[in-house]
């Protein structure tokens, strides 16, 4: 067991130096993942390094084909408007059905807009990307309907605002500015223009397709 949980920990790391290079553009689309160097350079076994590739397969990153191996992915304009149009259904609802349980208990989303608000401002979007993940899983999570949560983890947003806000040259600053409404809906325990706001404030981000400004929906 405890092998088992060491192999596990490596490959979660090993996914995430993985994932900061395919985002940071360190590992351009096309670039070929081959288990045995990458176990190499990191200095661990080829088995966890096939399961983060699984992972970052599962979050549509890399291809891996038979007798070819495994690259990294061109996330395309289209994955993204799909991503964030089902998106933007999923947060509705936690919205509305997080409401009841977050009525007066808004601390956290506060601190985590907060931290949104400074990467803005510093135009950090790695930290952004983190913490906005952050904020908008907490709501999902608060709604307390395990479906939902794991049909919005299975979409990986963490990964897919990051490569959004880069696509898209957002104005982050204007951007966050509608978390504090949502928090505020949530606070007073209003379901239903929560989930109206968390949909808008999806739908109104820019489309990485079209020019700067135009909305998503």
């Amino acid at each position: 067991m405890a092998a088992g949980i060491q192999r596990d920990s490596m490959a979660e790391r090993i996914k995430e130096i993985l994932l900061k290079r395919i985002l940071s553009g360190e590992l351009a689309p096309g670039t070929r993942l081959i288990e045995l160097q990458v176990a190499r350079e990191l200095n661990t076994s080829q088995a966890p390094v096939r399961e983060a590739l699984r992972q970052l397969e599962a979050m549509e990153l890399i291809v891996t084909e038979t007798y070819k191996g495994s690259h990294v992915r061109e996330v395309s304009e289209q994955d993204i408007r799909e991503a964030y149009m089902v998106r933007a259904a999923l947060e509705e609802l936690g919205g509305q059905l997080a409401a009841k349980f977050l009525q007066g208990k808004v601390d956290r989303l506060k601190k985590e807009a907060e931290a949104i608000r400074k990467a803005a401002a510093q135009n950090n979007t790695p930290q952004y990307a983190k913490h906005d993940h952050n904020f908008h899983r907490m709501i999902v999570e608060a709604a307390q309907n395990r479906i939902l949560l794991r049909s919005w983890d299975s979409i990986a947003f963490e990964a897919r605002i990051q490569i959004r806000i880069t696509k898209g040259k957002l104005n982050l600053s204007r951007v966050q500015e509608d978390h504090w409404n949502i928090i505020s809906a949530l606070d007073e325990g209003n379901g239903g223009i929560a989930g109206r706001l968390l949909r808008k404030h999806i739908f109104d981000l820019p489309d990485p397709g079209c020019a700067e400004g135009q909305a998503l929906g």
